[in-house]
């Protein structure tokens, strides 16, 4: 446990000087007002003993009485509420300035009783299923006005975090756990994997189909791109109009083929493929060879400068977006989580299933926390009162309740003038 540090002091009540000054006012009034009692009632004691003596009559004694016994009052009142605070006109009578000397004490048993009587596991598990949070929640949440609230401090929450993240820091985070990683393994294997399994769904139809129509769509709009590569490879010596006569015979049996092709789903030149395309996955994940120049390639891919400028500038990039999304109230992002927000307040009233889920997991939580942490909570309570300065802290105290106990005094000298007049009249009677 930390040591006490000397000199240290509570922090400043809510208001500051100007609350603390006009507290100090108040509880000197009251001071002078508890004071005023007990001359009062000295006074009148003095006055009723010379009229006693004097012989102004019996009902002096009565008066006398009941102004004794509210000094004794007054008086016995003060030494208890000045006790609390310091030693009574600075005499250090045992038992007296008990705050300043049980201060530690008073500061551990604070934290005990808070510990034991706010901080158990079924206190907290009861409050919490009294308030019900969940459909309290929703009901705010469901208003649009609070869910736009909420969404604008979960983008400060947001572009705050972005801006405290250094670029570099997160950049290297990035290279280490991604980067690396990816590159460290191995390309052939998965993507074998994935490939096979595309196969075996079929989902690479759609590409193949797409591809089929491209080619014919280029074949059927290209003739004269066909005329030209079969007069380029023909002879010199062979006559122009035979040159023409080939390349369109060429043009034909190509765009046949094409148009073959794409509408044939069985035809051979699919098949082929599917079954190059079959081959291929499985090499990728059996053959060494297979392997190895998969590897070459992923190599060669993150070598080049335009995947490595990508690489360095992706946080900056995604920084940039985030930002711009997290302040922009009529982005796509905020717009989301607004609505998002929105349903999930009116999910919490509407579905009880799903309210008493969240009301299970706040309890949960908050019963961790307690159970597992409530020694360290209250120990804060225990750490802090023990560095504050002992003749401060009474200070403090006493500024902030006083004034109340000054009616201690003032109701010590009252009750104890009934209690003087009672007694001296039972006597009377009596006697």
């Amino acid at each position: 446990m930390e040591q006490p540090r000397s000199g240290t002091v509570p922090a400043q009540p809510p208001g500051g000087l100007a609350g603390e000054e006009s507290k100090r006012r108040g509880l000197r009034r009251m001071k002078l007002v508890a004071l005023s009692f007990l001359l009062g009632a000295t006074v009148v004691f003095l006055l009723m003993s010379w009229a006693q003596s004097a012989g102004w009559g019996p009902w002096t004694g009565y008066v006398r009485a009941a102004a004794e016994a509210g000094m004794v009052g007054a008086l016995a009142d003060w030494f208890a509420v000045t006790a609390l605070f310091r030693h009574p006109l600075g005499i250090k009578i045992p038992h007296t300035a008990i705050i300043p000397n049980k201060k530690d004490a008073l500061g551990s048993s604070l934290g005990d009783f808070v510990g034991a009587n706010f901080l158990s596991e079924s206190v907290v598990r009861e409050k919490l299923r009294r308030i019900e949070i969940a459909h309290r929640a929703g009901e705010w949440l469901a208003k649009p006005e609070n869910a736009e609230r909420a969404t604008a401090e979960l983008s400060n929450v947001v572009r705050g975090a972005v801006k405290i993240l250094r670029d570099e820091d997160v950049q290297a985070v990035l290279e280490q756990a991604v980067v690396r990683r990816v590159v460290e393994r191995e390309w052939g294997p998965p993507l074998g994997k994935l490939l096979e399994q595309v196969l075996t769904d079929g989902a690479h139809y759609r590409l193949v189909d797409l591809m089929c129509d491209r080619a014919y769509e280029w074949v059927r709009t290209n003739h004269a791109t066909v005329l030209r590569v079969v007069s380029d490879r023909a002879p010199s010596w062979s006559p122009k109009f035979v040159d023409e006569m080939l390349a369109d015979r060429v043009y034909g049996e190509v765009l046949a083929f094409a148009w073959a092709v794409k509408t044939d789903v069985n035809h051979p030149m699919r098949l082929a493929l599917d079954k190059f395309l079959g081959e291929f996955a499985q090499d990728l994940q059996k053959d060494a060879d297979t392997m190895a120049r998969a590897e070459q390639v992923k190599q060669q891919l993150i070598e080049h400068p335009e995947v490595q400028r990508v690489i360095g500038s992706a946080w900056t990039t995604a920084k940039d977006m985030l930002l711009t999304a997290a302040e922009d109230p009529s982005s796509e992002l905020r717009t989301r989580v607004r609505e998002g927000l929105l349903t999930l307040g009116t999910r919490l009233q509407s579905d009880p299933a799903l309210a008493g889920k969240v009301d299970g997991w706040v309890e949960g939580a908050a019963a961790y926390v307690v159970t597992h942490y409530s020694q360290e909570i209250t120990t804060i309570i225990s750490d802090t009162v023990e560095r504050w300065d002992a003749e401060e802290t009474s200070r403090k105290i006493e500024l902030q309740v006083g004034r109340d106990l000054q009616f201690i005094r003032i109701n010590g000298t009252v009750v104890g003038a009934l209690a003087g007049v009672a007694i001296y009249t039972i006597a009377q009677l009596l006697f």
